[in-house]
C-alpha cells in the first residue's frame, strides 16, 4: 500500500496542462513587444542559421545556461538585438522587458480536465510538489494553491533526469527518496529519472504505452489516486 508515501511530485508541462497553447501566446507577446519597440528591424525573418549560431555560441560560452532557460531566453534576445546593431545596454533592457511579456503569458495555461479534482483528492493525504525542467511557476497558475512546494530546474542549475535535481528537491521537503512518487509525461526525464534517484514513479501517458521499466501507467489524470494508493512499499 501507499502508506510510506509522504510527498507526490508532479511534472507540469504536458502533465497537468498542454504547454503548446501557452507557449504560443507567450512567444507572440514577446515578439509583439520587440517589434513595437524596434519597428525597423525584421526580427522574425532572422535566418534559421543565424538563430542556431546565436544559440550555439551562448551555450558554448556558458554551458550552465542549458539549465537556466529563463536566463537563456533573455540572453538570446539580447544577442539577437545586438546582431541587428542595437547597443548592448539597450539590448539587455529590451530583452528583460520582452521576457517579462513572455513570462506573464507563459502562465496562461488551461489545466487538463479533472486536474484540480485529482490534486485536491491527493492533497488530503499527501504533500504535493511541482518539479519541472521548464520555467513555469505553478503558483502563478489556477492550480497553484494545491501545491506545498514548487521547484524549477533553473533554481538548482541541474535538470531532470539528473538524480541531483530530485535529491535536492526531496531534501528541501525533508523527505527521503523512498517516500516520494513522481508523476510525469516524459519517460526518460520523469520516470527513469525519478527511479534512478530512488523514488517511485507513475507515467502519465495518454496513448497507453507500456513502460519499459515496468512502472505504473495512467492514461488520464482521474486514474492517479488509485494508482498512487496501489503502490507497494519499496523493498
Amino acid at each position: 500500500m501507499s502508506d510510506h508515501i509522504r510527498l507526490i511530485t508532479f511534472d507540469l508541462d504536458d502533465t497537468l496542462w498542454d504547454v503548446k497553447p501557452a507557449l504560443e501566446l507567450a512567444e507572440a507577446a514577446q515578439w509583439h513587444y520587440l517589434e513595437s519597440r524596434f519597428p525597423s528591424l525584421d526580427l522574425r525573418q532572422t535566418p534559421r542559421e543565424q538563430i542556431a549560431e546565436i544559440r550555439t555560441s551562448l551555450l558554448t560560452e556558458e554551458p550552465a545556461l542549458a539549465h537556466h532557460i529563463s536566463q537563456f531566453r533573455r540572453r538570446f534576445i539580447s544577442k539577437l538585438l545586438h546582431f541587428y546593431g542595437v547597443e548592448p545596454i539597450e539590448a539587455d533592457h529590451a530583452a528583460s522587458e520582452a521576457f517579462a511579456r513572455f513570462y506573464e503569458d507563459r502562465h496562461r495555461v488551461a489545466v487538463y480536465e479533472g486536474a484540480l479534482t485529482v490534486l485536491t483528492t491527493l492533497r488530503q493525504r499527501y504533500r504535493l510538489g511541482a518539479l519541472t525542467n521548464g520555467n513555469a511557476d505553478v503558483r502563478k497558475t489556477p492550480i497553484g494553491a494545491c501545491f506545498d512546494f514548487a521547484w524549477r530546474a533553473e533554481e538548482f542549475g541541474v535538470s531532470k533526469p539528473d538524480p541531483r535535481l530530485f535529491h535536492q528537491a526531496f531534501a528541501a521537503a525533508g523527505v527521503a527518496a523512498r517516500e516520494v512518487v513522481h508523476i510525469g509525461d516524459c519517460h526518460d526525464n520523469d520516470v527513469a529519472g525519478a527511479i534512478d534517484a530512488g523514488a517511485q514513479a507513475i507515467w502519465f501517458n495518454p496513448a497507453g504505452d507500456t513502460s519499459p521499466i515496468g512502472c505504473p501507467v495512467v492514461t488520464q489524470l482521474s486514474e492517479l489516486p488509485a494508482a498512487v494508493y496501489s503502490l507497494k512499499t519499496p523493498e
